[in-house]
């Protein structure tokens, strides 16, 4: 973000949008906590979800609820439609070739473990390596992990420089001819810090590596053409997006896809069964897509990415830059307060402990006052091990958080720093 527009947003307390009339669909927003207005800045865990996406349960459930493409009836074609009307708008939100490389999983923790068990287990064997970032979520560490323990490959780790950035560097130095796969996030859910992914899938490719991005933390709050990137696996989750749980999404290219083999067996993912000859499996995305899935949470994931666009991620995103700034600006004035993640490229998180006070402590007693922050390893074990910590305090900004919110968290964490230290 230009420092022209974070200059101008600040003094002027103005979005690129209209945030109070944007606050409006989340009903959410209005209730208190404790007798105080709800300040809820733990975005980078769960977003809130605006009126329009709750409402697609009600409809569903009221309206439409039927299995989806093996019924011939109304309902049934109606959940079908609505439900693969979904895949379209992701395809088209990610910039996908095809709508086919669209997968549904219930988030990005099975998005790489899909990855993992399929591709993989597939692909992956003794003498084999592996690289994995210090950034990663445990999700995409503990797969590889588990993996690797079976089949024998070894896992590298891109070291973080002491901002939080990776060091790329090393990075280069680690790829080889044994490198199959680079698993990185695209955003640091710990610490904010946005990874240049694009030079690393260019860098792995060189090498014959395959890429996998975690793009949970990036999909909210900036603009993602997996073509541009050229990621070979993608995943985000609902949930993170404004949309619901228990939904997400792989992006895989097409020849992958197609060349894995399946990972869970039942309905829809077959084209045949027989005791005789045995199974043939159905083409991507079905392939994948063993069961029932979650129809109506699908579904509300399409309404979740329309309510995004129609506002714009590149604008929320500025506006969340705004709010980081705005915040990092306020915590650097208290004392024996330390900020972890101080890269030049970061999304809206705010990581910070302090000196004599326990996070957990700060994080209960804060909620007091209204304030709903996240404390603890955050997945991200070994990262903050690195920085030497055991848990943090995050505060993350969505496009519904104003500026008057951040002045709140900023007092009422100068309060509970007075009260426990």
């Amino acid at each position: 973000m230009s420092s022209t527009v974070l200059e101008k947003a600040t003094a002027n307390g103005q979005a690129p949008f209209d945030v109070m009339a944007l606050r409006n669909d989340f009903p959410i927003l209005r209730r208190e906590v404790h007798g105080k207005p709800l300040v809820y800045l733990d975005n980078a865990a769960t977003s809130q979800t605006p009126q329009q996406v709750i409402d697609v349960f009600s409809d569903y459930y009221s309206r439409y609820n039927a299995n989806i493409h093996r019924g011939l009836h109304t309902l049934a074609d109606e959940a079908t439609v609505a439900y693969e009307g979904t895949r379209q708008r992701v395809k088209a939100f990610l910039n996908a070739e095809e709508a086919r490389q669209i997968i549904f999983t219930r988030g990005t923790t099975e998005a790489i473990n899909l990855v993992a068990q399929s591709w993989g287990r597939t692909h992956l064997a003794a003498g084999d390596e592996v690289l994995i970032s210090l950034l990663e979520h445990h999700s995409n560490i503990v797969p590889w992990q588990l993996l690797a323990a079976e089949r024998g490959f070894t896992i590298k780790v891109i070291p973080v420089d002491e901002t939080g950035a990776l060091d790329m560097a090393a990075y280069r130095a680690l790829l080889s001819e044994r490198t199959k796969l680079v698993a990185v996030n695209h955003v640091s859910n710990a610490l904010g810090t946005i990874n240049p992914v694009k030079e690393m899938a260019a860098l792995a490719h060189q090498h014959g590596a395959v890429i996998l991005i975690d793009g949970a933390q990036a999909v909210p709050h900036q603009k993602v053409d997996v073509q541009a990137i050229d990621a070979d696996f993608y995943a985000f989750s609902g949930h993170k997006v404004y949309g619901p749980t228990g939904v997400g999404v792989l992006y895989g290219k097409q020849a992958l896809l197609e060349a894995m083999p399946p990972w869970q067996g039942g309905g829809e993912m077959i084209k045949t069964v027989s005791f005789d000859v045995g199974t043939t499996f159905a083409d991507i995305p079905h392939k994948f897509e063993a069961g029932t899935p979650a129809i109506a949470e699908v579904i509300a994931l399409d309404r979740a990415l329309e309510w995004v666009e129609g506002i714009g991620v590149a604008a929320i995103g500025e506006w969340e830059g705004v709010l980081l700034e705005h915040a990092t600006q306020g915590v650097k004035r208290i004392d024996g307060l330390r900020i972890l993640g101080t890269a030049p490229h970061k999304a809206g998180v705010l990581s910070f402990v302090v000196d004599g006070a326990h996070s957990q402590d700060i994080g209960l007693l804060i909620d007091q006052l209204g304030v709903a922050i996240r404390t603890g390893n955050h997945c991200a074990q070994p990262l903050l091990q690195h920085f030497g910590v055991d848990a943090t305090c995050r505060a993350s900004f969505a496009a519904y958080n104003t500026l008057e919110e951040v002045d709140v968290f900023i007092a009422a964490l100068n309060r509970v720093i007075g009260m426990v230290r």
